[in-house]
């Protein structure tokens, strides 16, 4: 079994040149800090102790401030390499985050929140950035210099290099107890971070309304408390930074301490040991435990670079477990059926009669490659087969048995709020997945086809369209998935009923609108998204309630464009008012999650009593 390789893995196999470089540099610094110590013992016993003339150490001393400021370049040089190790990872990382949210599944899109996502992509990437930048250069610099350094101390002083080889195991030991513990609250930091970032994003995107509902104290409260939890989680993390220095500062003294007291013992009692040689290892023993003391410390901040890591390897690790669940056909597979429906209609049987020639013409229309998966005919059948859906166990459940469409029909789903009419779209849409049964398009499993190819054919207009912050003209092009001509978005416009309001714009189709620009209607809005797809001219238009809230001109005039629109196209309608359903070519009828029955308006008014209650309610009502 192929061994997992994780993100931290793959961002240091791309640095192996500069940590070739890294390696030789430590080498050197190594080098200097010893010749350092070498040239300063020196100069110390030549003018302290023999007494000489300042003349005669002039060559010591230039070599020791020439050592030094090696030692100094060279100190600088690995800081620059650990900066350039972190941009470089820092760039890779956030590449990666922002392919994915790019390139994620819809339904994965769909999931989680935007506050926790932008999170990950800003905040968690540049925490990495000690991991690169301080953990590697010091862990780099402790596998070499500190050898090096116990090398010549052994060599001078043999009761020394015992004491400091036996004493330096208790900082790594140390800071592997402390690192393991901050790791864990470093990611524990950032949930808390991702969740305050979450909740104050959605309360500002919100906060008209939450001040017109008077909530906005209360979501003030909540942002508070994510806040406070976010404090406290931090906090953690200094307080756990805060000991681990004590105790390195504790260990390192104390190692020091028995060193020095040796070192006196063996000059000033037993008098088996020069000045010389004492003084040079007290300069070095200093040196070895501080490499070893920032070595420490720089581990506790890459641990907390490791959980801010671990957070964004969680978000990329998302992606590939989707891929495999698709690969697998998780979620696709066949259970028996509701039994909601035991009767497939003979009208239904002449309808696919009648669409079959429509659909061999289709075929030999559509660019050949333009799907994954024999996505050639267009407009495409559509087959449910079993669909089960559930949000949650223990919620909601969409059941429905056994129903398709035929290229090119226009169809319509009526029933009561919550009966799952949206939900069944979206399962259409392929914006979420069965968890059992199948949508077939064109005879294969929607979950074979390559989603970006199957979206080139579908428009989704919702209640409410997004309009990005843009110019007029921009967020209609946004449609057509391809560079377009200002006169082929002029002319999807005016099909969609919307030169009128562009000729009012202040600067026309040039207009700024979208946050921070002119605000539209909902019929503005509703005519843009409809704009987007004549400019498109998809194969699949799916409506949810399109025209509910608007006033009857508005409503005339997106009847009569989303008519145009219909001509070329498989049409289906989450749909409200009786007279923009009562001509479909299908009507599906939802209660309480499932597909009671389907048919033609007569059909259903005369076999379904619960369908004729609902027409009588909207003529009652004037709604006919």
């Amino acid at each position: 079994m192929k061994r997992k390789t994780s993100l931290i893995s793959e961002l240091m196999s791309a640095q192996r040149k500069r940590l070739v470089l890294l390696g030789g540099q430590s080498l050197a610094l190594g080098a200097a800090i010893a010749g350092q110590a070498v040239l300063l013992a020196e100069a110390v016993e030549r003018i302290f102790v023999q007494q000489a003339p300042l003349s005669s150490v002039v060559v010591i001393l230039g070599s020791l401030l020439a050592v030094m400021a090696v030692r100094t370049l060279l100190s600088y040089g690995n800081g620059r390499i650990g900066l350039q190790m972190a941009a470089s990872a820092k760039t890779e990382m956030r590449g990666k985050v922002l392919r994915k949210l790019a390139h994620a599944s819809v339904p994965s899109a769909l999931r989680g929140q935007t506050g926790g996502k932008v999170s990950v992509a800003l905040d968690a990437v540049d925490e990495a950035d000690s991991y690169f930048s301080q953990y590697m250069p010091r862990m780099m610099e402790a596998a070499v210099i500190p050898i090096l350094i116990l090398i010549v101390v052994f060599t001078l002083h043999m009761n020394s290099g015992i004491i400091m080889l036996v004493t330096a195991p208790f900082i790594p030991i140390f800071m592997v107890l402390v690192g393991l513990k901050t790791k864990n609250k470093s990611e524990e930091k950032f949930a808390q971070l991702a969740e305050f970032s979450g909740t104050f994003l959605d309360s500002l995107q919100g906060l008209v309304s939450l001040k017109l509902y008077g909530r906005a104290h209360r979501q003030q409260q909540e942002i508070e408390r994510s806040s406070l939890g976010y404090r406290d989680a931090t906090m953690d993390i200094l307080r756990i930074a805060f000991t681990n220095t004590f105790m390195l500062e504790s260990i390192v003294m104390l190692s020091i301490g028995i060193v020095a007291l040796e070192l006196a013992l063996q000059l000033l009692v037993f008098k088996s040991l020069s000045f010389h040689t004492a003084f040079l290892i007290l300069l070095l023993v200093p040196e070895f435990y501080s490499l070893l003391k920032n070595t420490g410390t720089a581990f506790h901040s890459g641990r907390t670079s490791m959980g801010a890591v671990r957070k964004v390897e969680e978000m990329l690790a998302e992606t590939k477990e989707e891929r495999a669940a698709s690969d697998r056909g998780d979620g696709a597979g066949k259970t028996d059926g509701t039994g909601e429906i035991g009767r497939v209609e003979k009208a239904d049987k002449a309808d696919k009669a009648d669409k079959a020639d429509k659909a061999e013409k289709a075929e030999k229309a559509v660019k050949p490659g333009t799907a994954h998966l024999d996505l050639i005919r267009m407009p495409p059948s559509i087959e449910l087969r079993d669909v089960r859906f559930r949000y949650a166990p223990d919620s909601f459940e969409l059941a429905v048995g056994s129903v398709s469409f035929g290229p090119g029909e226009q169809i319509a789903i009526v029933g009561k709020s919550g009966s799952g009419k949206t939900t069944l779209l979206h399962l259409i849409a392929g914006l979420l997945k069965p968890i059992a049964g199948e949508v077939l398009v064109n005879g294969h499993s929607l979950a074979q086809y390559d989603e970006a190819a199957w979206f080139e054919h579908v428009s989704y207009i919702t209640q409410h369209p997004y309009i990005f912050a843009g110019t007029f003209a921009d967020n209609i092009a946004i449609g057509a998935g391809r560079d377009v001509s200002r006169a082929e978005i002029v002319q999807a416009a005016e099909a969609a009923g919307l030169a009128a309001v562009a000729a009012e714009l202040e600067q026309g189709y040039d207009t700024f609108v979208g946050e921070g620009g002119r605000g539209l209607s909902g019929g503005e809005k509703q005519r843009l998204a409809l704009a987007r797809a004549f400019l498109k001219q998809p194969a699949i238009i799916l409506f949810d309630e399109p025209t509910v809230g608007l006033d009857l001109h508005t409503e005339r005039i997106l009847q009569r464009s989303i008519a145009e629109l219909a001509k070329k196209t498989t049409m289906i309608t989450v749909a409200h008012r009786l007279y923009t359903i009562r001509h479909a070519d299908r009507i599906l009828f939802m209660d309480n999650g499932a597909l009671l029955d389907y048919g033609r308006h007569d059909e259903l008014l005369a076999r379904l009593p619960q369908y004729a209650e609902m027409v009588h309610v909207q003529r009652k009502g004037g709604f006919a």
